[in-house]
């Protein structure tokens, strides 16, 4: 048999575009440049790129303009952070090898389940960045709603483990929680980690930033203190303090569902079974041995009813049991959000008041997360059955959970206060009546509207309950934004959408 032909390498001055392509490796080259000619490069086809040992295999873009000299290749911002990339370097550009487990991903998009060994394939492509964002789209939407059984779902979750790294942390117990979401303002993490570190459990949080909402525990607790550090710095946290609140994207804990999470974000989409692996996988990375899970359930949560709760409280419970977990789930209500921040720093705004102890913190705030704090008391041995309740509400009463709050803070980089919004709007009652209902989603994307979480002071400031009695003209919600056109656009918005909290007059 002959040997095999490498591809031909080219090679080609690199220019910085300054295009921000949402992480995804983007390279540009003249449409009639001498190896887009030579090789058939057209528009979308995959380029090897390689640099100084570095390399990345990008998306190419096009272009039919003299802005890119004809021995020229662009390079998005993404690609050149990862390529290290320095003005005057020269590249070489190639053909990357075929992927083979593209064949497993369109064998799933007809149908066909996906095995142990097709999971690997697929999950350490899309982590070692073979896969472009149409690719990852494909493998998001092709394992959608229930198209991932039990089996499948495991080997999904047992793949993104095993691309990355796992943290070990030797004897002992290691606590985790983590919230299914849906509920905008539920920021309890922040709170409970202080609460358990403090009765003596460790506790390392690695936690998302956020994917369809309008804060994840990261982007909170970013407002306040670093979160991007690496595992020394994180292991150096945990031994001085007894927990952490971090960001898991800084470090290669499950680094797949870094990239899958990309995708979802703008597609707005949450597969039932890559969010049981989404969750686990970090959970199991990150050497968690007790995982307690906040399931939210309510009519515009993202779990809507019971019977679903049901069934994904299986599906964790029976991964969690596979990967050798031990896991509770906790339903908790979610009707309407917690608190009254929605966005980064409104969220870390409630949170400091209720670990301080201020008279105005938002009671559902500290009763939800005394509850789920007083159950990981109870599971992992801090406190006695039907005890942690009590346990907690004392730990957070003599100012414990401050004090080890304000410690891990320090720990991780140094404690600061939450930015604020140059520019507000309010949004008040078209009527008298009782607010029956506040809608979850539509106050989730008025906030996103006005820029959380990218923007960390962007947001809403909730001024109802559900039950509350307002007057016409009586404020529901102050928008918070940091550009006068960004308020605006929110505005219009927020005044089409009457039912966003719903007031029912009296008769």
């Amino acid at each position: 048999m002959p040997p095999v032909t490498p591809p031909p390498i080219h090679r080609m001055r690199l220019r910085r575009m300054g295009i921000d392509t949402y992480q995804e490796p983007v390279v540009y080259m003249r449409t009639d440049c001498g190896v887009c000619r030579s090789e058939g490069f057209q528009a979308q086809s995959r380029v090897e790129v390689h640099l100084n040992g570095n390399h990345v295999i990008a998306t190419l873009n096009t272009v039919e303009a003299d802005f890119l000299a004809p021995d020229e290749a662009g390079l998005s911002e993404s690609a050149w952070r990862l390529l290290q990339a320095k003005p005057g370097d020269e590249v070489a550009l190639r053909h990357p090898a075929p992927l083979e487990s593209l064949g497993h991903l369109r064998a799933k998009v007809y149908g066909r389940r996906l095995t142990a060994q097709a999971a690997s394939a697929v999950i350490n492509d899309i982590a070692a960045g073979h896969y472009s964002d149409l690719q990852l789209a494909a493998f998001v939407t092709a394992c959608a709603g229930d198209r991932l059984d039990m089996d499948e779902t495991v080997a999904l979750t047992r793949a993104m483990i095993n691309a990355g790294d796992r943290m070990h942390w030797g004897e002992g117990l290691v606590m985790d929680k983590h919230c299914v979401g849906g509920l905008p303002g539920n920021r309890t993490t922040m709170i409970i980690v202080p609460i358990v570190a403090a009765c003596g459990l460790r506790m390392p949080k690695t936690s998302s930033r956020a994917i369809t909402s309008p804060a994840g525990t990261a982007d909170t607790m970013e407002t306040v203190a670093p979160v991007d550090l690496d595992v020394p710095s994180i292991r150096r946290v945990v031994e001085r303090t007894g927990g952490c609140i971090v960001w898991g994207g800084a470090v290669r804990l499950s680094p797949a569902d870094d990239i899958l999470i990309r995708v979802e974000r703008p597609l707005d989409l949450d597969s039932q079974g890559q969010l049981v692996a989404s969750i686990l996988s970090k959970k199991a990375a990150a050497g968690a041995t007790h995982v307690l899970i906040d399931m939210p359930v309510g009519p515009t949560a993202k779990v809507r009813s019971p019977p679903e709760a049901d069934i994904l409280s299986r599906q964790l419970v029976t991964v969690g049991h596979a990967l050798g977990l031990k896991l509770r789930v906790m339903r908790t209500d979610g009707q309407a959000p917690v608190g009254r921040g929605i966005g980064p720093s409104l969220e870390a705004r409630d949170v400091m008041a209720v670990l301080r102890g201020d008279a105005g913190a938002p009671a559902d705030l500290k009763m939800r997360a005394l509850e789920l704090a007083g159950e990981l008391l109870e599971f992992g041995g801090a406190a006695p059955g039907g005890t942690g309740l009590a346990t907690a509400t004392a730990v957070l009463a003599d100012g414990r959970a401050w004090r080890k709050f304000q410690e891990i803070c320090e720990a991780q980089g140094g404690m600061r206060e939450p930015p604020q919004a140059a520019y507000r709007q309010i949004i008040e009652a078209t009527r008298s009546g009782t607010v029956t209902a506040i809608d979850n989603r539509r106050l989730a994307r008025i906030a996103k509207l006005a820029g959380a979480p990218k923007i960390p002071c962007a947001g809403i400031d909730l001024h109802v309950r559900t039950g509350d009695f307002v007057e016409r003209g009586q404020p529901l919600f102050t928008l918070h934004a940091d550009s006068p056109g960004t308020l605006a656009y929110a505005t219009e918005y927020a005044l089409t959408q009457s039912d966003t909290i719903h007031v029912v007059e009296d008769n």
